[in-house]
């Protein structure tokens, strides 16, 4: 068992080239089944007054959790993107 907090100390890292993509900043749940669905993470400012992005990473697109990172892969829907959608 994992508690929020352990999980938010390790680092997103996409397993096709290497890049890092932040911390999680929350979960997305199924209350109903009391699954994880998406991992949070925060987006890069657009500009100087821009807001800032979060990006859900399907929990399908996790490759493993490590005892300091957790490798994703890219979505199969979009290879050319890092990561599913963004939570509006």
């Amino acid at each position: 068992m994992m508690k929020l907090s352990e999980l938010q100390v390790k680092e997103i890292i996409v397993v096709e080239d290497g890049k890092r993509l932040g911390h999680i900043f929350d979960l997305e749940l199924d209350v109903d089944n009391g699954k994880i669905l998406s991992l949070i993470i925060m987006g890069k400012k657009a500009g100087l007054f821009g807001k800032i992005d979060e990006i859900a990473i399907r929990w399908e697109q996790i490759v493993t959790i490590g005892s300091d990172v957790i490798l994703v892969r890219r979505s199969e829907n979009s290879p050319q993107l890092y990561l599913q959608n963004e939570v509006k």
